[in-house]
């Protein structure tokens, strides 16, 4: 099959319009590019859940802080486009900036509409850091929903606090669709896949590796009876690379998304840290 490559939001809605009169099934899988084995496998679960899939691929600029890699974040579209072709999807959509939020805006909340989640859920974790950060994640989801109307949309658990947030906004906005969290795809070392991993130098990605070998160090600590989170962390410190610089390592309910101090089924462990100058993230669930 050839996937359509699609820029605005009126040829997109057209082809959707489409095969609804046909009855078929849709699911989205929303992305930034840069799309690897990871996003592969976000399609591929998309394609056996949905009769067609689109692809999105757009570096959302309201995500990303005033210091962070909006600029030099990667865009490969000629891959991506490759990629989803060899995995089934129907469409890339690759809008512009200007044709998600227009011509005339600044893309700040003094001109555009933002969904604004919950303040407990975004002051934690990735939020604590990158202030605004899941505001504009949620607002352009929410776009991205109401222009393809999936029936399914696919998310990583990687990014395990943009799923949660993403699945109350769901909830709470009664929205008709469903989420469908997808497992984390690793390397063979067990290095998360992101495309920010194509950041790392060759000494910094095996520095890199001790985020999964800490995660993994606390599963097995956990597994052999240790549920006081205290215990754990100090486990998992251990691990880390001297030359790592961690921000945080977190235990919470992924129910409530509320810390634990001790450890039960469904614990959320969540870790993040730079590497050089490229901050990732990581997270295991127990």
């Amino acid at each position: 099959m050839n996937t359509i490559l699609l820029n605005n939001i009126t040829d997109l809605r057209l082809k959707i319009k489409e095969w609804r009169k046909e009855g078929l099934t849709v699911g989205l899988v929303p992305t930034m590019g840069a799309l690897h084995n990871g996003h592969a496998s976000l399609i591929k679960k998309a394609k056996e859940t949905c009769d067609k899939v689109v692809v999105s691929v757009f570096v959302n600029p309201i995500q990303f802080g005033p210091n962070e890699d909006y600029d030099k974040y990667p865009r490969t579209i000629e891959n991506d486009l490759k990629l989803s072709n060899e995995y089934g999807a129907d469409i890339v959509f690759a809008p512009t900036p200007i044709e998600m939020y227009g011509k005339n805006t600044s893309l700040s909340n003094t001109e555009l509409t933002f969904v604004c989640p919950p303040y407990n859920l975004v002051d934690c974790l990735c939020g604590k850091s990158r202030v605004g950060h899941f505001d504009g994640v949620a607002t352009v989801v929410l776009k991205l929903f109401n222009i393809v109307t999936p029936d399914y949309a696919f998310f990583g658990q990687k990014d395990a606090q943009q799923l949660f947030i993403l699945k109350k906004m769901v909830k709470d906005l009664n929205l008709d669709l469903t989420i469908v969290p997808c497992p984390i795809v690793r390397e063979n070392d067990g290095l998360a896949l992101s495309s920010r991993n194509t950041y790392l130098s060759a000494d910094e990605r095996k520095r890199a590796l001790c985020l999964s070998k800490a995660l993994k160090h606390i599963e097995k600590t956990y597994l052999q009876g240790i549920t006081d989170t205290d215990i754990l962390f100090d486990t998992a410190i251990s691990i880390l690379d001297s030359g790592v610089e961690m921000e945080y390592l977190e235990f919470r309910n992924f129910e409530t998304f509320e810390k634990v101090e001790k450890v039960q089924a469904n614990t959320l462990v969540a870790i993040a840290a730079k590497v050089g100058k490229t901050r990732l993230i990581d997270n295991i669930i127990l």
